[in-house]
């Protein structure tokens, strides 16, 4: 599983990629959470506002950092 959180860095974006690691290590998935801050790259996803979560390069959640269980739901739906 390729999983990233586009942001710059901020409160929100390291919020999310925290929340991101619990939620995958809960489901027994080992995954790193790659933390994309580059500019370019975040629009490439179509992304403008983060942060965002992108698993399997597909853009699941935009602007918010989502907590450990959304995070959990959004992964078993992708499944």
């Amino acid at each position: 599983m390729d999983v990233k959180v586009l942001g710059s860095g901020c409160k929100k974006c390291n919020a999310l990629e925290k929340s991101t690691a619990e939620a995958l290590a809960e489901l027994g998935i080992s995954a790193e959470v790659k933390h994309i801050n580059d500019f370019s790259e975040i629009a490439s996803y179509g992304v403008m506002t983060t942060p965002a979560l992108v698993i399997d390069e597909e853009v699941v959640s935009l602007g918010k950092a989502l907590k450990k269980s959304e995070i959990v739901e959004i992964i078993k739906n992708l499944k």
